[in-house]
């Protein structure tokens, strides 16, 4: 998979590129990250990519002719879904993750200040994702968090697949306490199905759990 990150601030991802498991993805070419600065597609002598808003409104908006020419370039090299992260879009969730698993090269803009020029998400934006009710600087942090996301999803990163179809959300609902040695820590003991290797009782000891912490702590998501 190719992820074609646009951003004012590319030097914001070289530790989370250069380290764990995205790294390794990228060594065993199962992954590519190509960052662009939209900022040098500016027509501005000086650069500049933003400006006051329309309105009188406080803030300042990035205008839609740097970012508008970045992503007609990054689409002459072939059609892609193009991803803007906002508070207005949808709710991020493992569902969504799942289904940009299928698709070979994604396009994601990381905006900054206030906002960008609607007529830019008008034009060239195919979807728009919000990682929470919160408001971030940019872009950046949530692009980083749908990166790694989708990452461990797809075949071959993670060492066991298995690991990544058995965490929270993979099925719906909450994952299910784990443990590992020593046995005994602090006065607290592993529980006692978890050691007695009978592996129907153990899944359906960790299904339990899991259905109990997501009553719990997640009501929302049963149905």
């Amino acid at each position: 998979m190719i992820f074609e990150v646009l951003s004012l601030f590319p030097d914001f991802f070289s530790g989370f590129l250069t380290s764990s498991i995205i790294f390794r993805a990228i060594e065993n070419e199962l992954l590519q990250v190509k960052l662009t600065d939209y900022r040098t597609y500016s027509k501005n002598r000086h650069h500049q990519v933003d400006d006051y808003p329309y309105g009188g409104f406080p803030g300042m908006v990035i205008q839609a002719q740097p970012i508008y020419d970045a992503l007609q370039e990054l689409l002459l090299e072939g059609n892609a879904p193009v991803i803007y992260f906002t508070p207005q879009g949808r709710s991020l969730n493992q569902q969504i993750l799942q289904n940009y698993t299928s698709y070979e090269r994604i396009i994601l803009l990381c905006g900054h200040y206030k906002e960008i020029d609607q007529r830019v998400r008008d034009l060239c934006i195919s979807d728009e994702i919000s990682i929470g009710d919160y408001v971030l600087s940019g872009g950046e942090i949530p692009a980083l968090v749908f990166m790694d996301g989708i990452s461990r999803l797809l075949p071959g990163v993670l060492s066991d697949i298995e690991s990544a179809n058995s965490d929270s959300f993979s099925s719906g609902g909450l994952g299910f306490p784990c443990y590992t040695r020593p046995d005994i820590f602090m006065g607290l003991k592993v529980p006692d199905i978890l050691l007695s290797g009978n592996h129907k009782l153990i899944k359906q000891w960790a299904s339990e759990q899991g259905i109990l912490l997501t009553r719990t702590r997640r009501p929302d998501l049963i149905k």
